[in-house]
């Protein structure tokens, strides 16, 4: 009898601790086991409303149990009052644990900041507003700011110079003022000591071959031809040649749609007008090609003081020594267009 009353103790004692050991279990695969199915990009921005947040991370968690160690868990480590701003990714397989706490460390993932083409101020703080969380009005203030630019040697809208095209690693929530930081410790690296050598056989500072290597790159597109135009404007600095450079006259105007340059585009009154104003322009017309710039370091020593559009149309140039050679080339060229327009 007392056998009987063992066994079902005993039976009972199983069941009790199986069922404990399955609670536990499923307990602790709720907490660590994979809660993500697919990789994802969560961006918190400043003011962002934490409820808000919560939805937008749910969305990617595999099961309702998931969802509820979430919650749990962000109120045990407090996640509403710590929640940091930034650019995180959530990973597959990731647990309920480690993504409570990527949020609570700020465990940011850094995004890739692109710096291309842009011809003034508003247009670049526009663009690089789109790839991190400050707004372009903040940006623009920054890039205008006169204590700024004096910090780091600008002037105007001239710190449109220190900006070296590439694509850079930053964190999603970096400041205007330290993005000006950062570009000026890749444009003091991009000029190492071999760029400085051939910057010293230029006879050009740092900021006017970031000048001139902006008016190659609104020439042309091409590089195999950018040494030869470098050097056709180098030749006529060095005689005090005004440049002539059409796209000063775009840029002077404000007008980047213009696609023939007309005499009376030429008279347009603004320093940035290399047809009235002898030597380089006071700032750079856009933020030049590395190639471009590399075009100027390495210029094509060449006896070239004019250039023009080859009648073919296919965006390379016709180059002269003299005037009467260049007129002979623009004729042919006018020609084509005329035909062209028939």
């Amino acid at each position: 009898m007392k056998s009987k009353k063992i066994k079902k103790i005993f039976r009972r004692f199983l069941f009790v601790g199986a069922l404990a050991a399955g609670t536990l279990i499923v307990a602790y695969n709720a907490f660590y086991g994979s809660a993500i199915a697919k990789s994802q990009a969560v961006f918190v921005c400043d003011k962002m409303e934490y409820e808000n947040f919560v939805s937008d991370v749910k969305k990617n968690i595999n099961s309702s149990l998931k969802s509820f160690a979430f919650d749990f868990y962000a109120k045990h480590l407090n996640l509403k009052q710590r929640l940091k701003a930034g650019h995180y990714t959530i990973k597959e397989g990731q647990s309920v644990v480690s993504l409570v706490r990527m949020f609570v460390l700020g465990e940011q993932t850094p995004v890739n900041l692109v710096v291309g083409e842009a011809r003034t101020l508003p247009q670049l703080a526009g663009k690089l507003s789109k790839q991190i969380m400050a707004d372009s009005t903040a940006l623009l203030s920054a890039l205008r700011n006169r204590e700024l630019k004096a910090k780091y040697g600008y002037k105007k809208d001239s710190i449109i110079a220190m900006f070296v095209p590439n694509t850079y690693q930053v964190y999603w929530t970096i400041s205007p003022e330290q993005l000006l930081e950062r570009m000026s410790r890749e444009y003091k690296a991009f000029w190492k000591e071999e760029r400085m050598a051939k910057l010293a056989t230029t006879k050009l500072t740092k900021y006017q071959a970031m000048t001139l290597a902006s008016i190659v790159y609104e020439e042309t597109k091409n590089r195999g031809e950018m040494p030869k135009i470098a050097g056709v404007y180098i030749n006529r600095l060095r005689k005090k040649m005004p440049l002539q450079a059409c796209p000063t006259v775009k840029y002077a105007m404000g007008d980047f749609t213009l696609t023939r340059i007309l005499h009376r585009h030429l008279r347009y009154d603004s320093p940035f007008n290399t047809y009235r104003n002898a030597g380089l322009p006071p700032a750079p017309i856009c933020i030049p090609s590395i190639a471009a710039i590399d075009a100027v370091l390495n210029y094509d020593k060449n006896n070239y003081l004019y250039f023009c559009a080859k009648p073919e149309f296919d965006g390379t140039h016709n180059f002269a020594r003299t005037l009467r050679e260049h007129n002979a080339n623009s004729r042919k060229y006018n020609e084509a267009l005329k035909r062209l327009k028939k």
